[in-house]
């Protein structure tokens, strides 16, 4: 059995996580006083800390109502680049050494700021950030994902900014928000841009809607990997006497190495599983997909990677050669390039984990 700080020690890497979904609870606080934002249900650290706990749990929809409050302090260019930056530091903490951190920001525009302002200030933070993470012996390097909201008219605007900025952090784009009545193939135009300038792409799907928001995302508008995409479990069966069946969906996701962004314990938060032992992260990891683990909202779901990779090891069992797979996976999905991924692959995690191996024997 690993250890907390077995884990914690471990090399990993983050391709699901949302930068206004991860603020430490006094950031919060101190921000809406300097900003003067009202609207936090709690001006008390433990208090607040509890609801943004305990407010998610029910359904995506409720999930999504507390981003509200993270948005609301992240108006200022002061606000983006100290959330950034102290995100980077956390995740570095936490033993991450690469990370793809998303955000809207036309949520950041409500203080008069610019859509390219708001990504200024959010790159600055993540520099600053990398740089106090090295200074404090845990180096990390990070790309920043910017998403369009499903329900709002950006996306276009938000894709040619992808373009604009992908040699100076940007390394994706992204849809986010409620899935059910915004479907993927609203925002086609985005997606046919950035398919024509060779930019990169993941689609939130398959979350709190099923197969079809996975097919239009994949087939119709065509997601390089899938934002959560748990409920492509919805095209595999299990025989009574325990064979498995892929549908052709299932295997065409298989088959095609398209990652999972699997995030196990904001599935179970929004109930789109019941608990982690049940989550199907633990038959995909067996079927061979593309599985890699995420953390989406690291403030509303109270998780980090290390809390992640523990929940899996209590219900599947896992162990430092399961972990090592799942971040070599996310490492080879990552949207920077390939000889950048191969040197963090070879040259840290593969050492960071036969090191553990080692100290463990």
């Amino acid at each position: 059995m690993l250890s907390t700080t077995d884990i914690r020690n471990a090399p990993k890497v983050l391709l699901h996580d949302h930068l206004d979904g991860g603020l430490r609870v006094n950031t919060i606080l101190e921000l809406a006083r300097e900003s003067g934002y009202q609207s936090l249900p709690f001006d008390d650290e433990p208090q607040l800390t509890n609801w943004f706990h305990t407010a998610v749990q029910g359904s995506l929809e409720i999930y999504l109502e507390t981003f509200a409050h993270t948005v609301g302090v992240m108006q200022t260019p002061n606000a983006l680049q100290r959330v950034a930056s102290e995100c980077v530091q956390d995740l570095a903490h936490d033993g991450v050494v690469y990370a793809e951190v998303r955000f809207a920001p036309e949520l950041n525009t409500q203080g008069g700021l610019s859509l390219r302002e708001v990504i200024d200030h959010a790159l600055i933070g993540l520099r600053a950030g990398e740089k106090l993470a090295q200074e404090a012996g845990k180096p990390i390097k990070t790309g920043l994902i910017l998403c369009a909201m499903r329900s709002a008219a950006n996306a276009n605007e938000v894709a040619q900014l992808v373009v604009e900025y992908r040699d100076r952090g940007v390394v994706g784009f992204d849809i986010a928000g409620k899935e059910a009545g915004f479907p993927p193939t609203n925002q086609i135009e985005a997606f046919d841009y950035l398919r024509r300038h060779n930019a990169h792409f993941t689609i939130h799907a398959g979350e709190a809607f099923g197969l079809a928001s996975i097919w239009e995302a994949i087939q119709i508008c065509g997601a390089q990997r899938l934002g959560h995409g748990v409920r492509i479990i919805d095209d595999i069966s299990i025989a009574p006497d325990g064979s498995v069946t892929l549908g052709e969906l299932a295997s065409f996701v298989r088959d095609g190495r398209i990652p999972l962004e699997l995030c196990p314990k904001s599935n179970v938060d929004t109930r789109a599983v019941p608990s982690i032992a049940a989550h199907p992260i633990g038959l995909l990891r067996e079927l061979n997909f593309r599985v890699t683990l995420n953390t989406d909202n690291r403030l509303m779901s109270n998780t980090s990677m290390t809390s992640e990779m523990l929940g899996l090891q209590e219900a599947f069992g896992y162990g430092l050669a399961d972990f090592e797979w799942l971040t070599i996976n996310a490492m080879k999905s990552a949207f920077i390039p390939f000889d950048q991924r191969l040197k963090l692959i070879n040259e840290v995690i593969k050492p960071g984990y036969a090191e553990l191996k080692t100290g463990l024997l």
